[in-house]
């Protein structure tokens, strides 16, 4: 027998968590199905976890400064049992508040993994035994990502930790070595550094964050060497071995020939893959790309009427704010009858290593590479009173203007709370303001975005 609803969400991640709740408050008998833990990857092994244990290793790191702010401080030392059961504390509390949920707006939670049987059937092998079979005109796929696998020669017979299982370590490894320089390689290293670890970054291309300007990428280089993690780049992994004692034996290829890292604990951040395979999606004729992403349209549709994807599944930028985005767009074309699309919805972000950054609309490459006439102002981080006076004066604040109107196109802030003064002026921007408005206006004295008025009187 199949079970027939208005909607079938398959995957709890951030946008899955809020579209469901939607739908049934707005009268929809909605099935919800997970195969794993609720809250998806944020609550459960992303944001959540990695950022409560990022303030920990801050904490540590600010403690063995205390000299430098006439605080007398005995030795810092950190407990990673403890700090693993704080992280463990923060999960669960955010997955029983949306469970709780759930229950409160009668969604049909269903425990097991989904496929596709047909353009608007799904089959659920249930967690406890068994099958269901559920159908609906409207299905919304938001199954997220993976990490990807370690594939070199040797990984097989080595111990490998990926960004869930190096959050589960009860002793602080002696020697990391992170293979991958974006942003959970970087974040990670800085972390266990902080942490007590000799931290060594492998990274492949020429250049950690790629993404970004290569003033921006050899400050952040700058800041990981001045806390004593060696960052490695244009270094490819070429095999994995057991070096005995448990320790890891790591071969990699540099511009200078091959060189051998021994360390004690192997992290691999390469990258992520979508949860798709699982899905059958050729069987409700959905589309996927060459890396196995889902391909939506800017309403987020698929392939197949009626079937929807949303979050990291469907590639793009993966971040939990973007699946934020994507649940509001279904909500308003679902449920509001709305057109609501994603076309040129401009995506910040930050990095949390310390100091942050944050970063928002074109980079200067980016704007060059598009033959833009534009103006380029760096102001660094020692010249805002703010972080002179907290001694946070490491990094700077970029912005990248129309030559022309004055408009904000992109900015980068590296800096103390680098992600707060990003979104400062990410609101400049989609209020339409000019680097004069931003250069003229009053700030409170002494915060660190009173930065913003040197940062952009620089055009005058």
């Amino acid at each position: 027998m199949t079970d027939t609803y208005d909607a079938i969400v398959i995957g709890t991640s951030q946008g899955g968590r809020f579209l469901p709740v939607e739908l049934a408050q707005a009268g929809r008998r909605v099935a919800l199905v997970e195969r794993d833990q609720l809250g998806g990857v944020c609550v459960n092994t992303g944001c959540t976890p990695t950022k409560t244990m990022v303030a920990s290793a801050r904490l540590a790191y600010q403690a063995r400064r205390g000299a430098e702010y006439g605080v007398r401080t005995g030795p810092v030392s950190v407990d990673l049992a403890a700090v693993r059961e704080r992280k463990r504390a923060m999960v669960a509390g955010a997955r029983e508040n949306y469970a709780g949920r759930l229950a409160q707006d009668g969604i049909d939670l269903i425990a097991g993994e989904g496929r596709f049987t047909g353009p608007n059937t799904v089959e659920v092998a249930l967690t406890g035994g068994g099958t269901r079979e559920l159908s609906a005109p409207v299905i919304v796929i938001d199954t997220g990502t993976r990490a990807k696998p370690l594939s070199i020669p040797g990984a097989g017979d080595v111990p490998v930790l990926d960004s869930t299982s190096i959050m589960e370590l009860d002793e602080i490894p002696e020697h990391l070595i992170v293979l991958g320089g974006g942003y959970i390689g970087l974040e990670f290293g800085q972390m266990f550094r902080r942490f007590g670890s000799e931290v060594t970054i492998v990274q492949s291309a020429a250049r950690l964050l790629m993404l970004e300007d290569e003033d921006v990428v050899d400050e952040v280089a700058a800041v990981l060497r001045d806390e004593g993690i060696t960052v490695l780049t244009s270094s490819a992994p070429v095999r994995a071995e057991a070096a005995g004692g448990g320790r890891v034996r790591l071969t990699v290829r540099t511009e200078d020939g091959e060189q051998v890292i021994e360390g004690s604990h192997l992290l691999s951040a390469i990258g992520r893959v979508p949860n798709t395979e699982a899905l059958t999606p050729e069987a409700a004729g959905i589309r996927l790309d060459d890396r196995g992403f889902i391909v939506v349209d800017e309403h987020l549709e698929t392939s197949a009427p009626g079937v929807y994807a949303m979050g990291d599944v469907k590639g793009g930028p993966a971040f939990t704010h973007v699946s934020y985005d994507d649940y509001r767009v279904l909500r308003a074309n679902l449920i509001g009858n709305e057109k609501a699309s994603t076309r040129e919805r401009v995506v910040p972000y930050a990095v949390f290593i310390d100091p942050q950054l944050g970063r928002v609309g074109l980079t200067e490459r980016e704007a060059r590479a598009r033959g833009r006439a534009i103006r380029v102002a760096k102001l660094p981080m020692s010249a805002v009173v703010r972080a002179i006076e907290t001694g946070e004066t490491r990094g700077f604040m970029k912005a990248v203007v129309d030559a022309d109107s004055g408009r904000i196109l992109g900015a980068a802030v590296l800096g103390s709370e680098g992600g707060e003064i990003m979104t400062m002026i990410q609101v400049a921007m989609l209020g339409g303001l000019t680097h004069t408005d931003m250069a003229g206006a009053i700030f409170t004295h002494p915060l660190l975005a009173e930065g913003l008025n040197s940062l952009f009187g620089t055009f005058a």
